[in-house]
């Protein structure tokens, strides 16, 4: 799929984040394949997944481009931080590849533009998963096809919000030449509704929706 197929898919619409990690209930690459059919059914425009065998089993159920990242670790850059990660969810079959663009020292030798380079010489596009301003600007510079400011709040050097970093959103969109897709903390279709009001092309929502045990918590939680 190219960009402006892409663009044109996800323009002002929902993409759901199907992903549950190894000490969730719902780990498994089937599950999350169901998940994503009913993601579709309800209407979402794309899909996010993560690691080779979700995308795999993803693509096989349902007929909706997918975002595909592959988070190796829990600390530091973890999301697509390497060539062999980003080879990995490619040959899987992803349509867009996400990857950490943070400005934090990365886990390989190679640069962030040499990751670039890799993902456009398989002919995929590149979500640039990026904390604040500067970041958007140094992936845009080096050829992020979109940005997210899916990683605000995760950095150390970032604010701790509860809910989405909307200024962010905002600022990205406003002032980079490239799309901004609205991904992090993004919990009520207010909020979603809010993120697209605020420039974005697309917003993506993962844990609202796709993860019971979050969900269940938040309600638990309003009620003590």
């Amino acid at each position: 799929m190219d960009k402006d197929a892409f663009i044109e898919q996800v323009r002002n619409k929902l993409i759901v984040s199907c992903q549950a990690l190894p000490d969730e209930p719902l780990y498994g690459a089937q599950i999350m394949a169901r998940m994503a059919v009913a993601a579709q059914i309800g209407g979402a425009s794309a899909i996010r997944a993560n690691s080779p065998a979700d995308i795999q089993a993803i693509k096989a159920a349902v007929d909706l481009p997918v975002i595909g990242l592959y988070k190796q670790g829990d600390t530091g850059i973890y999301i697509t931080p390497t060539h062999e990660a980003i080879l990995a969810v490619i040959a899987a079959g992803c349509d867009v590849v996400a990857l950490d663009a943070t400005l934090r020292p990365r886990p390989s030798e190679a640069s962030l533009q040499t990751l670039f380079e890799t993902i456009h010489a398989q002919g995929k596009l590149i979500l640039a998963d990026v904390s604040t301003f500067e970041e958007g600007q140094n992936a845009q510079a080096l050829g992020a096809d979109f940005v997210a400011p899916t990683l605000s709040g995760y950095t150390e050097y970032t604010p701790k919000l509860d809910g989405p970093d909307f200024e962010l959103i905002a600022r990205l969109a406003a002032e980079l030449n490239i799309p901004t897709i609205a991904e992090g903390r993004i919990h009520t279709p207010a909020q979603a509704r809010q993120a697209l009001d605020s420039g974005a092309l697309a917003v993506v929502v993962g844990s609202a929706i796709t993860r019971p045990r979050l969900i269940t918590k938040s309600f638990v939680d309003a009620l003590l």
